[in-house]
């Protein structure tokens, strides 16, 4: 099992939430973390710099690091002296590099192809009236031959505001990125709410013409989540 999903499964089994451990986080750290960072973790895409992985081992209670994150062969190395340990550290490595004995050069002679996972959060993003979208409320669907390659995320529209080109419930994929040039069509966050909008010049346009820009103003909190690719 991976490191992701061995973090994934601690959480899960403490019954928290991914906003409920990037909250510990923050309040344990010099630096703030939302649950996109935990989420990165879990999914395998990024991992916790040393810090976040020791304040995540405290918050889920994991008393043997190397036994819960390296298999249960390793609490036989507390039997061990340091030099001791070391030489059995070299002899894994050496060992992990000849086919003859690595499991996972083993594994690879009858891998299949693992199937491309996509997060479809469960929270549409509105085409008409906007709803938050920081959640982790999301499952992980399959990524056929329909998904651009480059995208990270789909959502469900809600509303008409984006017709002809975008349907109420049609799901939408996105490129996460944090900007985008005028003329694009993306994900927004403004004042807590999120929108799929054509991006003007200071303001949010829909491709309906029956509803009016949203304007976007000095003293608004405006967010960029990423690109709509298909």
């Amino acid at each position: 099992m991976s490191y992701a999903n061995i973090l994934k499964r601690l959480r899960q089994r403490k019954g928290y939430t991914q906003e409920q451990v990037a909250k510990y986080l923050s309040r344990h750290s010099a630096k703030a973390f939302t649950l996109k960072a935990v989420s990165h973790w879990e999914s395998g895409t990024r991992m916790p710099a040393v810090e976040q992985f020791l304040l995540l081992c405290e918050l889920y209670d994991v008393a043997d690091i190397q036994g819960t994150f390296r298999g249960a062969g390793y609490r036989k190395l507390s039997k061990l002296n340091e030099l001791g340990r070391n030489r059995v550290e070299e002899y894994i490595s050496l060992l992990s590099g000849d086919p003859l004995f690595s499991e996972a050069e083993r594994e690879n002679e009858h891998a299949t192809v693992k199937p491309r996972l996509i997060r479809l959060y469960d929270v549409p993003v509105a085409a008409g009236a906007g709803v938050f979208l920081d959640s982790d409320s999301f499952e992980e669907i399959e990524a056929d031959g329909t998904v651009p390659e480059g995208a990270d995320f789909a959502v469900k529209v809600s509303g008409d505001s984006m017709t002809p080109r975008f349907a109420d419930g049609q799901v939408i994929f996105i490129k996460e990125q944090e900007t985008l040039e005028t003329g694009e069509i993306g994900i927004f966050g403004l004042n807590g709410d999120a929108y799929v909008k054509k991006l003007g010049r200071g303001e949010l346009l829909s491709l309906n013409a029956r509803y009016a820009p949203i304007p976007i103003r000095e003293y608004d909190s405006f967010h960029v989540f990423g690109k709509v690719v298909g």
